[in-house]
């Protein structure tokens, strides 16, 4: 029997032929309507764990043959890693496919879902996570953390904070059963505010925590991991869509690039762990006391969205999703800005890859947590009357 979209819903929906929603591709839509189970690719399923294993492999070479680090030094530009830049454009180009801008159009139909996205992504979370990160790295451990160091970790902080998940959060919603067509308009949304927001609140934030950054390294950096592969996604999603089709490019495209944003992350990592391997064995403890307060922020934001979702009565199908958008991270791009204003053995640095250990698990345990509430937030929805 085929998968039965909710009645309620007044958004067209991306289907398969047999009708069933495709929350990603056709593939998966074939999932949802025969009952199979959902799962996460092997690489996306074991994320953390490779992440562990790069972070060990490079910190050894960094820490047992220094000269690596010194040799890597050698291919940069401008003070620019040339392989570095190289594996971001990696990493992000193949997200930046996924999205289909004119899906914003579609906003107005439900424009709740959408006011909780963005208040949460540009108007709350950047200053939480300010606010936790100061408090845990620069008060509560200021007796294992020298307190310019973690002016560094917060600087990764507030990079990772002002930049709301993308691509990603399709996996998240999948797994939780949200509404892929409204999935599409809150990623739509929040990868068009990045363009305009990120640089300004980042400069902001930097300013009030006596982090001198310049205005234009900032918004050099936007334009090149935001602005350049989102345009050439843009332009390559409509190309390949109109000569080969949307089942071509959805069903083999698409799958041909589905691993490689996961290993030009993992392999951006080793080489940022071979100029932290000295920092990493003399403070193994800094990794958990980062992690602290970025985890505290993760189910913070996201009991914010999800529960303001509540309150305001919307459907499970989109109040799911808009907390995932908000709790995590477009670590691919706070990677990248913390590489090209603090450089590869900064704090910054540091601190923006231990967002990515741990944003598998936690947000696994979010989509349990949205999957086990979901009879509270459908109760209160069924109680309001229809839009």
């Amino acid at each position: 029997m085929g998968y039965q979209p909710d009645e309620k819903k007044d958004l067209p929906i991306p289907q398969c032929i047999d009708g069933t929603i495709a929350p990603k591709s056709a593939e998966e839509a074939c999932e949802m309507a025969t009952g199979e189970e959902k799962h996460l690719s092997i690489f996306d399923r074991y994320l953390s764990i490779w992440v562990i294993l790069c972070i060990a492999i490079g910190t050894v070479i960094g820490y047992y043959l220094p000269s690596t680090a010194n040799a890597l030094e050698k291919a940069t530009y401008a003070q620019v890693s040339l392989p570095i830049a190289v594996l971001i454009w990696m990493m992000i180009y193949p997200m930046m496919l996924k999205i289909d801008f004119a899906s914003i159009l579609q906003a107005g139909k439900k424009p709740k879902g959408v006011i909780v996205t963005t208040t949460s992504n540009w108007l709350v979370k950047p200053f939480t996570m300010y606010a936790f990160a100061s408090l845990f790295l620069l008060v509560i451990f200021r007796a294992w953390i020298p307190y310019d160091l973690g002016k560094e970790y917060l600087a990764g902080a507030i990079l990772l904070g002002a930049a709301p998940c993308t691509a990603m959060v399709f996996v998240w919603s999948y797994l939780s059963n949200g509404d892929p067509a409204y999935t599409l308009i809150q990623v739509a949304i929040n990868d068009a505010i990045i363009l305009f927001a990120y640089a300004p609140i980042v400069v902001f934030l930097m300013g009030v925590s006596g982090i001198s950054i310049p205005w234009d390294t900032v918004i050099l950096s936007v334009v090149l991991f935001v602005v350049i592969p989102l345009f050439f996604g843009y332009v390559s999603r409509k190309v390949l869509i109109k000569r080969k089709g949307a089942d071509w490019f959805e069903n083999v495209f698409l799958k041909k690039l589905s691993n490689v944003t996961v290993v030009s992350l993992l392999l951006t990592l080793i080489i940022i762990f071979i100029y932290q391997g000295k920092t990493i064995v003399e403070n193994p403890l800094h990794i958990l006391l980062i992690a602290i307060p970025l985890t505290i922020q993760t189910y913070f934001i996201f009991a914010f969205s999800y529960g303001w979702a509540w309150l305001w009565r919307i459907n499970f199908e989109v109040a799911a999703p808009a907390g995932f958008v908000a709790a995590s991270n477009f670590f691919e791009l706070a990677v990248a800005v913390a590489i090209s204003l603090f450089g590869l053995k900064s704090g910054a640095a540091l601190a923006t890859v231990v967002g990515v250990l741990e944003e598998v698990p936690i947000m696994l345990s979010l989509v349990w947590i949205a999957k086990k509430t979901k009879g509270w937030i459908d109760r209160r929805y069924e109680g309001a009357p229809v839009r």
